[in-house]
């Protein structure tokens, strides 16, 4: 039975920072400051922790407690929360019937004699014959797969185009695409079956082994009844969005880029979330699914318009902590009930700062400073933690320079070096250019993630001298309606991304809207003696800026935490030492975040448990499971749970987030980490241990770019790393 997150505790006015974290005051700013350094290259660290991204402070100075994190997949269920306040679920895999496939596949049913009469007056006797037994193979229902064919050489380009457009006229259900002929002065026409119909033969949408990629670029025969996107519900297990989605892609033969999505999720994670594609017919998705590996597709429908990036209003979170240990269960109750009342320190979290030994944060202050060889260097070099196969590419590079030996070594999925590599082959020693090739999302992660070092201090600063229970003198509020003081007119952080190629989503959190039209501005004020007096502001009111030219900073000592960092790091917040707009402070526009949340529609459970390898949460599959048996994510050992959840509708309280809409990750974990944890008080339960054990089950929506993770720290006190939560497990 869920409990509701309300307490009888009274608001807690105490803050609580950890003991072996030093302090923030101004005279030791000092001791944090990213270093400036002239080779980057030579710079080896260990990863990240808390302490060195500015995550200090708690808000209550409740004692924590010991829980496991993700111990299973299912212990963390991330369900997207849409623009109208409804929570994503995946509840069919079902695709409708569609009309626009009917008639085409109806079209293996007919003799085909007559359009094999007029191919007979564009092509030679060898491809009239190929083209009819081709024809003659799939209307016969083969089981056999159903290979392309390729028709003779042809140098004539006005020749092949006349081809091309006698499929597209007469044979809709076969596509066509160019290919390289036995020389280099002649082409070849490929001819295949769309693989966006359904036909007799089972496995003739396989592609063989080794096949390259056929070049998809969407119907010219699109039915102009249906939207041109297809929007589904994506459930996957282990993986994160762009992992996914391209090997979806793949399975389809199109570009990542023709993929829309509102926000990625987690990858240790289970989660469902809308994605939109262009022109791909609803029966194609859903044939995937018994091929697809941890992941689901389903809920089809065709829409106008594709979605944008930060077309969302939040998140909803199931989380199990398992392997619970505590002084007692009042011990738990308290710092649950405490957490649904009182919110927790709205933190950039790790993920936030990169999976690596180098620190997003760190590029990001080379990148302002205008090292640009320096800033290549350190995404290039060979770094600690990373897979061997990475590290020998990254080795080779640095101790060769043979790009082109480099590239056949490097991983796909390391986009930004890959992409990097390529521009300096065509242009050597140009490594502003070489920046500037990776996809725009990604190389302005750089600067956003140091925008976020510098306002997590900030926010520790505002918890360690002013409290987290009042507004004080010179905090920065959004201002309400009826307020008659003069506002600063600020639009909500808008970093342009684009969907250009696929890249490490890995590496990436939460990044503004693409393209989103700017619904409202939002004002901010700096709170006075007046203010205060009649009590119109209250902590939850509290904002931060994300540096920019068009912010306002508050009218206390916090202001000083970002002008004094930034001076340490080499770094000016007024000015540049170089024209490169996109990676200035001052040519960005800033916004605000929200120092304090509370997590919305918040429940809890306390439950137990024997059998640590059983699901204590209902996933939407297994939900589906329950009405029709379905084929299991393969991921996981599939078991119903015990405990579901209804969705709830969260508009109204999320409404008041829209002005902080952002593009959210969710907490792609950090792999790796090396930080230093503090000493843990209880023994951990042995796992596999038939004794009753404890676990915490929590339920609540937060609104996009806030991290479940911060939450889940305020709860337990201890480090939410990866690895050390890794630890626990042993």
């Amino acid at each position: 039975m869920w409990r509701c997150g309300v307490s009888s505790l009274k608001p807690n006015c105490y803050f609580h920072c950890k003991r072996n974290y030093l302090s923030l005051s101004k005279s030791n700013l000092t001791k944090h400051p990213i270093t400036k350094y002239s080779n980057y290259s030579s710079l080896t660290m260990t990863t990240i922790t808390e302490s060195d991204v500015g995550i200090l402070c708690f808000i209550s100075n409740l004692p924590g407690f010991r829980g496991i994190l993700k111990q299973r997949y299912s212990d963390f269920i991330v369900n997207e929360v849409d623009t109208e306040g409804n929570v994503v679920h995946l509840t069919s895999l079902d695709a409708p019937p569609e009309e626009g496939e009917t008639k085409i596949s109806d079209q293996l049913n007919k003799n085909y004699a007559s359009e094999i009469e007029k191919f007979r007056s564009l092509a030679c006797e060898i491809d009239v014959d190929q083209l009819e037994a081709f024809i003659n193979q799939i209307t016969s229902g083969s089981e056999e797969d159903i290979s392309p064919i390729v028709l003779s050489p042809d140098s004539d380009k006005s020749h092949r185009t006349a081809m091309h457009n006698f499929f597209k006229e007469n044979l809709r259900f076969l596509v066509t695409d160019t290919v390289d002929g036995p020389d280099s002065s002649s082409k070849c026409i490929r001819v295949r079956l769309n693989s966006g119909n359904k036909n007799k033969g089972r496995n003739s949408n396989k592609r063989k082994r080794g096949d390259r990629p056929y070049d998809s670029r969407g119907s010219s025969h699109w039915p102009a009844h249906l939207g041109n996107f297809l929007r589904f519900h994506l459930f996957k297990e282990n993986k994160d969005t762009q992992e996914a989605l391209g090997l979806i892609g793949k399975m389809l033969g199109i570009q990542p880029r023709s993929f829309g999505f509102a926000g990625t999720k987690d990858k240790r994670s289970v989660s469902t979330q809308r994605v939109t594609v262009f022109k791909q017919y609803a029966s194609r998705l859903a044939a995937l699914n018994d091929r697809l590996i941890g992941i689901k597709v389903g809920d089809f429908c065709y829409v106008k318009d594709d979605l944008l990036l930060g077309q969302l209003l939040g998140n909803r979170f199931t989380i199990v902590l398992r392997g619970v240990v505590a002084d007692s269960e009042d011990t738990i109750q308290a710092s649950a009930e405490s957490l649904g009342r009182h919110g927790f320190i709205n933190y950039f979290g790790l993920q936030r700062f990169g999976s690596g030994s180098i620190p997003t944060h760190h590029i990001g202050a080379t990148l302002l400073r205008g090292e640009w060889k320096a800033a290549a260097s350190t995404i290039l070099d060979p770094r600690e933690g990373e897979r061997n196969i990475i590290s020998k590419a990254r080795e080779y590079y640095k101790q060769t320079g043979d790009i082109d030996g480099t590239l056949k070594q490097l991983p796909r999925h390391l986009v930004a070096e890959r992409a990097m590599l390529q521009c300096l082959k065509k242009s050597p020693g140009n490594y502003l250019q070489a920046l500037k090739a990776i996809p725009r999302t990604l190389r302005m992660m750089y600067v956003h993630s140091y925008q976020s070092y510098l306002w997590n201090h900030a926010a520790s600063v505002r918890v360690q001298k002013y409290g987290s229970s009042e507004v004080v003198l010179g905090d920065l509020v959004y201002s309400k309606g009826d307020d008659a003081e003069k506002t600063e007119v600020v639009p909500p952080e808008h970093e342009d991304n684009s969907l250009e190629d696929a890249y490490d989503c890995g590496q990436l959190d939460e990044i503004s809207g693409k393209d989103l039209p700017l619904e409202k501005n939002n004002l901010v004020k700096v709170i006075t003696a007046s203010d205060i007096s009649t009590g119109n502001y209250n902590i939850e009111d509290v904002v931060l800026p994300m540096t920019g030219s068009r912010i306002i900073y508050p009218m206390n000592e916090v202001a000083d935490v970002y002008r004094d960092m930034a001076k340490k790091d080499g770094i000016s917040l007024t000015g540049s030492v170089h024209n490169i707009k996109e990676f200035s402070i001052i040519s960005m526009t800033g916004s605000y975040r929200r120092v304090f949340q509370k997590p919305i529609d918040f429940r809890w459970d306390l439950l137990s448990y024997t059998d640590g390898n059983l699901a204590l949460s209902e996933t939407d599959i297994d939900k589906i499971a329950k009405t029709k048996p379905v084929n299991p994510v393969k991921e996981e050992n599939p078991t119903n749970g015990t405990e579901g959840e209804e969705p709830f509708n969260h508009l109204e309280q999320l409404e008041s987030f829209e002005d902080e809409k952002k593009f959210s990750t969710d907490d792609n974990e950090v792999e790796v980490s090396r930080e230093a944890e503090p000493p843990q008080v209880h023994s951990p339960p042995d796992l596999n241990s038939l004794e009753p054990q404890k676990a915490l089950k929590l339920a609540f929506t937060l609104p996009a770019s806030c991290y479940a993770t911060m939450a889940i720290r305020e709860l337990l006190k201890t480090s939410t790393s990866v690895a050390f939560h890794k630890t626990l497990n042993q």
